[in-house]
């Protein structure tokens, strides 16, 4: 295994330690990070117990038909921001039906990216069912790089607000 996944296999399974203790279930929703967290939480033995799905959504008409992100926030606000990314943890928390949720929205890149969201900009949003947790990143590095940092962010915010 490289260095740079280290980090986040270690993120899965010290929250895997943590779901499994505090007896809570988990979803994702994933947009630029296309699956890779789900991957790295069901790559621990015993995910079962506690990860329930993931929705890729990596269309807007995915977040909003599947998720219920609304049209309007992706239209004023875009895809990759705050609004977008709370609403589709929120749509993954319901419909999953799980205890908390976590959703990631940004440009990994190489292309992609504009002046108010060069590449390696990133919103990551959890949320417990009572409150959402959420905020910007700008990760560096090539589109793997940005996944992989993205994917144990997201990770280490779930246990954040698994704590609450």
């Amino acid at each position: 295994m490289e260095d740079k996944e280290r980090g986040s296999v270690v993120q899965a399974m010290e929250l895997g330690r943590l779901l499994l203790n505090i007896g809570k279930s988990v979803s994702t929703a994933e947009s630029c990070t296309g699956g890779n967290i789900a991957h790295k939480i069901t790559s621990v033995p015993g995910s079962s117990s506690y990860y329930k799905g993931s929705v890729v959504a990596y269309a807007n008409e995915v977040k909003s038909g599947v998720l219920g992100v609304s049209m309007e926030a992706v239209m004023e606000h875009g895809a990759v921001s705050r609004e977008v990314v709370e609403q589709m943890a929120e749509g993954v928390r319901r419909l999953m039906g799980t205890d908390l949720a976590v959703a990631t929205s940004g440009v990994a890149g190489p292309g992609g990216g504009t002046a108010e969201k060069p590449v390696g900009t990133v919103w990551i949003a959890a949320t417990n069912g009572i409150e959402v947790q959420s905020e910007c990143f700008h990760f560096e590095g090539n589109r793997a790089e940005i996944i992989e940092k993205t994917t144990e962010k997201a990770i280490f915010v779930l246990k954040s607000i698994a704590n609450k």
